[in-house]
């Protein structure tokens, strides 16, 4: 009889540990995406072990940084309770760990209480009075999520097929989710809201999400993915959680990019470096139709011209920018920026100041004594003002005329 309890004993311990094995490998899949934020990972954690989960959380960073990542992960978390706490009642187990059980459900983001809200356009088959909602593209943003969640709003508007468009969140998709939030959880837990750049949302649409953020739903979760949190209204930020989201290391990306692409240590230690913290940045010096090499030959001839002074040429380099979409001007106007501060940095010949491809380099070498300590600052200022008025839909011709003007008068500076 005491052989048979042992037995029994013994028999119990390995279906627990085998158990417990299984649960804590799926653990460490629910945030396979993420690259690094191991931080920000045990804090998200943290909160569901100790029952402290927020009605609405926002996180907050740079783009690349992986809150979109860490926001699924997170909903995967919440979701993943009661399937928890099932396994924890048939092998005796507290889940005092946070191990979660991921569904295929949620492995393939099909889950009926997972909500996704995100900009969108409005396409020329769509009626005059409609107004367009997350439910008219569900396909394509479910096929971009799936294929990865680090990517740039260019691209979800190239899926979209907007390119030259300015996506938003329109107040249709307000009276969307109160009517998908108001429907029971139908697994019985939580009910999770995602949604992706909140600051895109119209002024009728913000006040529409604020009165829900007010008066939540029960066992609901918002979860915030934002990029430019001060053009969200103060009183929908007061009434959120926020989570600052940091840059990834330069160790977990050069990590990431041997472990995940393959890239020699060498080729990984410098794209690490160069990236800024950011993964998308990483994958699109990657690319071997990288969107900066065009970027970048922009710049150039925009440099050469204004020093030129040659003004019939900056009137087509002008019109050749306004026929690009605002979103991809301002994408250039960044690059701009950047490249700006490169070449300021790059006077100062201390390699580990200077982030720039060898082809940027190569171009700073002779280029970089005209950005100095008299114009570096109205150059910038010059360029985030174009930004501005670009995204407030000023006329994108004389914006790129305009600034490319200003340019012959600073680039004399000394």
């Amino acid at each position: 009889m005491l052989f048979l309890i042992k037995s029994l004993r013994f028999s119990y311990f390995l279906t627990n540990f085998a158990s417990d094995c299984a649960l804590t490998a799926q653990k460490a899949m629910i945030f396979k995406e993420v690259i690094g934020q191991e931080d920000i990972q045990q804090r998200l954690r943290q909160m569901v072990s100790e029952g402290r989960v927020p009605h609405a959380l926002m996180l907050c960073g740079p783009a690349g940084a992986g809150k979109l990542a860490l926001a699924i992960g997170f909903a995967k978390l919440l979701l993943s309770q009661k399937s928890k706490n099932e396994a924890a009642s048939m092998f005796g187990d507290e889940g005092e760990n946070g191990d979660v059980v991921e569904s295929p459900m949620l492995q393939k983001l099909e889950h009926p209480d997972l909500h996704f809200t995100y900009p969108t356009i409005k396409l020329p088959s769509m009626g005059s009075d409609h107004k367009p909602v997350s439910d008219d593209f569900a396909r394509q943003w479910h096929d971009m999520v799936m294929a990865g969640p680090y990517f740039t709003m260019a691209q979800w508007l190239e899926e979209m097929g907007g390119e030259n468009q300015q996506a938003i969140i329109t107040a249709g998709e307000s009276d969307a989710l109160v009517r998908k939030l108001s429907l029971k959880s139908s697994q019985g837990g939580y009910k999770v809201s995602i949604i992706w750049l909140p600051e895109r949302m119209n002024t009728e649409c913000a006040n529409k999400l604020l009165k829900l953020l007010e008066e939540p739903p029960a066992q609901t979760c918002f979860i915030m993915v934002c990029q430019e949190p001060d053009r969200l209204l103060e009183t929908i930020r007061s009434r959120v959680q926020r989570v600052d989201v940091h840059r990834i290391s330069d160790e977990d990306i050069r990590q990431a990019l041997v472990e995940r692409r393959g890239l020699s240590e060498e080729q990984a230690h410098r794209i690490s470096r160069m990236a800024g913290g950011s993964w998308l940045t990483a994958l699109e010096m990657l690319s071997a139709d990288s969107e900066n090499d065009q970027f970048l030959e922009l710049f150039q001839t925009l440099m050469r011209l204004a020093y030129q002074r040659n003004v019939k040429a900056l009137k087509a380099w002008s019109e050749q920018m306004a026929g690009m979409g605002r979103e991809w001007q301002k994408r250039f106007l960044n690059y701009f920026l950047r490249l700006v501060r490169e070449n300021f940095m790059y006077n100062f010949q201390q390699a580990d100041l200077c982030y720039m491809t060898q082809r940027e380099e190569d171009f700073a070498h002779n280029f970089a004594r005209f950005i100095n300590e008299a114009n570096v600052l109205p150059i910038s200022d010059l360029i985030t003002r174009a930004i501005r008025d670009i995204g407030q839909n000023a006329n994108s011709k004389i914006v790129f005329f305009d600034l490319s003007l200003q340019m012959i008068v600073l680039l004399i500076q000394k």
